[in-house]
């Protein structure tokens, strides 16, 4: 009985089975290059499918804001009211706004002109009209209205911009600076015309530089209302003189 288990036991080494074979057989140089091909294959699509969805969001954005401007020319000439659009920097929000009172754009005005909507315009205002002397016409107020989408009562007092997407700054005519936090406004009037305006969207986050390749420009042309979306970080140019301003050509760059 011994002898049998050792004689077992002997053939059993002497003859390895598939088990042993397979422990002992290692990964090959062109295995791990295959492996690591893949990865580097499978990691580049989820990069470039990220890249694709931001770029869509960033061109949503843009479209959402040039729609607006466009809402709002139409609507300020169906009503016969002043309108303007509020650009919200901090809350990512696009809010439609009217008024019954007549508006005298005021150039380097912080409202342009308008009542004071917010604690910082106020003190902005203040500080304008203490430089002023005599007297001075009531600012008019304005407050949000129903257009095309725009459903104050909705909860919302405005629309926001698509996840991901944030402004950059927005220029227009009657600031001296762009706006780059607060709120910024472009106005419009009955009988068509706006304001040239410059506003900049962008998909990067609060913590990284917003450059040319992950943002966008939108133009307002002053006359028609027309708006132009191009790639970038662009700046709107400024007419130096009144008689420029109407020389131009109708473009918002």
């Amino acid at each position: 009985m011994t002898a049998a288990v050792s004689s077992a036991v002997v053939r059993s080494s002497q003859l390895p089975s598939w088990h042993a074979k397979a422990r002992r057989r290692g990964v090959t140089l062109v295995e791990v290059l295959i492996s690591l091909a893949i990865i580097g294959m499978i990691a580049g699509i989820g990069i470039l499918g990220v890249g694709a969805q931001k770029s869509a969001r960033m061109r949503q954005g843009a479209v959402l804001v040039a729609g607006a401007v466009r809402t709002a020319y139409a609507h300020s000439s169906g009503v016969s009211k002043p309108l303007r659009l509020v650009l919200d920097i901090q809350e990512r929000q696009i809010i439609l706004e009217e008024s019954s009172s007549v508006l005298a754009i005021v150039k380097n005005d912080r409202t342009g002109g308008a009542a004071a909507a917010t604690e910082a315009e106020r003190i902005a205002v203040e500080e304008a009209d203490a430089i002023l002397k005599g007297p001075r016409a009531p600012r008019p107020s304005f407050q949000p209205t129903k257009a095309f989408g725009f459903l104050p009562d909705k909860g919302k007092q405005g629309k926001e911009l698509p996840s991901g997407v944030r402004f950059v700054q927005v220029e227009t005519g009657h600031d001296r600076e762009p706006m780059n936090t607060g709120r910024s406004y472009i106005y419009f009037w009955p009988g068509g015309q706006t304001e040239r305006a410059a506003v900049q969207v962008t998909t990067a986050s609060k913590d990284e530089e917003p450059t040319d390749a992950n943002s966008m420009t939108i133009f307002v042309s002053p006359l028609t209302g027309k708006t132009e979306i191009r790639k970038g970080l662009l700046k709107m140019l400024r007419p130096r003189d009144q008689k420029e301003e109407s020389e131009r050509d109708d473009s918002g760059y």
